[in-house]
Parts: structure tokens; sequence; C-alpha cells
């Protein structure tokens, strides 16, 4: 059975980040075209599940699938789209997951909202700590039970995000 665990940011989280992705590019190779640390664990000081998020861009979806016994090789297990559609989805480590590869190809628009969402956390600790905080009570609150943390915290991070892409706009 997964647990929910959140933990207090760990600095380790950048350097395990480094790591993986250098293993992304020896399978992508020239394929990947950018790669980007995304999510919780890429956010200074921001509480979260020890599940590293990568976003791997790629030039194409098409064929991308050739590369799924080589991920697997690495430990990965490819899920396909998994729910949404122009994503490749892959996780590593069972019920004790280390790390969630969340993969598009150039262009995609989900790229940029992953993105104002990690950078607006970073530049707003305020609305970090927050998010942190609401992690923290809902893995207490729903140790064993993955998705009623998720559904916990939708309606927040919904809110965060329209704050996020808000924010983004103007750097465009």
């Amino acid at each position: 059975m997964r647990q929910v665990i959140v933990l207090p940011y760990q600095s380790e989280w950048a350097s395990a980040y480094i790591r993986e992705a250098d293993r992304l590019r020896e399978v992508f190779g020239a394929r990947l075209k950018q790669i980007h640390h995304m999510g919780s664990t890429s956010v200074p000081g921001l509480a979260a599940k020890p599940i590293i998020d990568i976003l791997p861009v790629v030039d194409a979806l098409e064929g991308i699938e050739q590369f799924d016994a080589r991920m697997e090789a690495i430990g990965y297990e490819a899920k396909g789209e998994f729910g949404m559609p122009g994503r490749r989805y892959y996780r590593k480590g069972g019920d004790e997951r280390t790390h969630h590869i969340h993969l598009y190809a150039t262009g995609d628009p989900d790229i940029k909202r992953h993105l104002v969402f990690r950078d607006y956390l970073r530049k707003h600790p305020e609305e970090a700590a927050a998010y942190g905080a609401l992690k923290e009570q809902l893995a207490t609150t729903y140790p064993f039970d993955i998705e009623a943390y998720i559904a916990g915290k939708d309606a927040f991070v919904k809110e965060l995000e329209q704050r996020a892409i808000a924010w983004g706009k103007e750097y465009d």
C-alpha cells in the first residue's frame, strides 16, 4: 500500500534531478530538446512528497514509444498518456515512487503551464509555504489514501495555478 509522505524541502532533490536528467539525456539522445525539474521538489523551501518530477521536451511524440524499453531498463514503468492527451508518463519506484516523468513534444501548452506554476512558487515563497502546509496537513489526515490527498488539494492548486498563469503572462 502506498503511503502519502510529505517531507520538508530536501536540498538533495536538486542533485537527484540532475542525476536522472543525465540518464534521460542518454535514453532520448537527439530527440530530447529540453529537460526541466518541475513539481514541488523543484521549489526550494517547499514541503513535498519525495518524488522527483521531470519534464523532458522532445521533438515530437511520434515514435517516442520506441524508447519505452530503454526507460524500463533504467527502472521506469511506461504508462502512455495516462489520462492526459499529448503527454507520455513514466514512473519509477512502484509503491515507493522516486520519479515521475511527464514527457511532452515541443510547443505543447502544458509545458509552459507546468513551468509557470513552478516559477511562480519560486518567486512567491508565501504561496509556496501555504501550499506546503496544506500538503503536510493532508498527508497527516490521509496517510494511506492518495486519492483523498490529491482531492484535498485540488481546489487550492487550481486557484494557485490561475494566479501563476496570470503572473506568467506579464513575462510573455
